[in-house]
């Protein structure tokens, strides 16, 4: 073995490693970037989770008890109602994860030691069904003129979810995922796999427009996360049981935003990229947020507010509020339209940039 001969060679790699901006950003990058998520986005212990309460006793002793349930920081009051099914209807369209009754005859079921405050939660998130149900155990004092330190006995419901199976939380989940990283994919090395081939010339001497041809691009792949997405409730519905409460149109539909969102974004990295190998370096820098910082695998609730604002740009934080929402709550499009606009701004921003982008690299 020549040393010289091996030193140049490595010498090669590094210069070619420099030229190449992209997996520099990826050696970089990637290492940063995880250390940013799971050190200070990722948290499991849950606070400020949103909150109503129903009072129907309206005494000094009932919402003392509320206001220390809240001192808990456990939960932070988002609306006040007057009976429990409106909180029922908030926990529907996801509006709350947790809500309080507090019954007409609080004082007296304290007297008599029976259950004097019910907690209703949102059980399509595990992690948060946890958190909430901690309320139980928190002490509650009692008026001086009661023993002291006196509990008022406290009843956790849970709804949607109330055996806590994981397959409910996770399968809606996986919809999205697995739209996400397919479609993304897919779409991040069409434009570049053209040009590799040499047809991308073809295609522009042709009287195809560059928008027919970018459309034409998402509407295929469109049809196969179509299909994703039916073998993946099919399969969730038979072997794991999960659930479908809402309308099939209304879940096929947040599926068809989602897939558009994607492939638009898709197309916008694959209008950058310069090789296939490059696009799909760049696709991880969407996968790792979008899994992380979605509410997939870690809740939303337990994440620092500027990693929330963050989630808040990604497709997949959007539909996962869609597919549970409607899947496991029973909500529709009417309940949910804040996140299914949100989706179609998203998708008319990415693919008119994607268009935009690709008009100047023909120029």
């Amino acid at each position: 073995m020549n040393l010289r001969r091996l030193w140049a060679i490595m010498v090669k790699e590094l210069r070619q490693l420099r030229r190449d901006r992209v997996t520099l950003a990826m050696i970089m990058g990637m290492p940063i970037l995880q250390l940013l998520l799971f050190g200070y986005a990722i948290n499991l212990n849950l606070r400020h989770l949103p909150a109503a309460v129903a009072d129907q006793a309206q005494t000094s002793g009932s919402r003392a008890a509320i206001q220390d349930l809240f001192a808990s920081g456990v939960i932070e009051l988002d609306a006040q109602v007057q009976t429990p099914q409106q909180l029922l209807d908030l926990l529907r369209q996801g509006r709350i994860s947790v809500g309080i009754v507090v019954p007409p005859d609080f004082e007296r079921r304290r007297l008599d030691g029976r259950e004097a405050l019910q907690v209703l939660v949102d059980g399509s998130d595990n992690v948060v069904q946890s958190a909430a149900g901690q309320l139980a155990q928190y002490p509650l004092n009692q008026p001086d003129n009661f023993h002291a330190r006196a509990i008022t006995p406290i009843s956790v419901v849970s709804f949607y979810n109330p055996e806590r199976r994981s397959p409910v939380n996770i399968v809606p989940g996986l919809v999205g995922v697995i739209l996400t990283m397919t479609m993304v994919l897919f779409t991040a090395v069409a434009i570049v796999r053209e040009t590799e081939r040499g047809n991308l010339e073809l295609l522009i001497t042709t009287p195809v427009s560059r928008t027919e041809l970018m459309i034409g691009k998402v509407l295929p792949y469109a049809g196969i996360g179509l299909l994703q997405t039916t073998v993946i409730l099919a399969l969730g519905v038979w072997l794991f049981r999960v659930p479908v409460r809402g309308s099939l149109g209304d879940i096929y539909m947040a599926a068809s935003l989602l897939i558009l969102a994607n492939l638009s974004l898709g197309l916008l990295i694959s209008t950058r990229a310069k090789s296939q190998f490059q696009a799909m370096q760049m696709t991880f820098f969407v996968f790792l947020p979008s899994i992380l910082l979605s509410g997939f695998m870690f809740p939303y609730a337990g994440m620092p507010v500027v990693a929330q604002w963050i989630s808040e740009l990604l497709p997949l934080t959007h539909f996962l509020r869609l597919v549970r929402g409607i899947m496991l709550r029973g909500a529709d499009f009417g309940d949910l339209w804040h996140d299914a606009v949100a989706l179609l701004a998203f998708i008319a921003v990415m693919l008119t940039l994607a268009i935009r982008l690709f008009h100047k690299r023909l120029d």
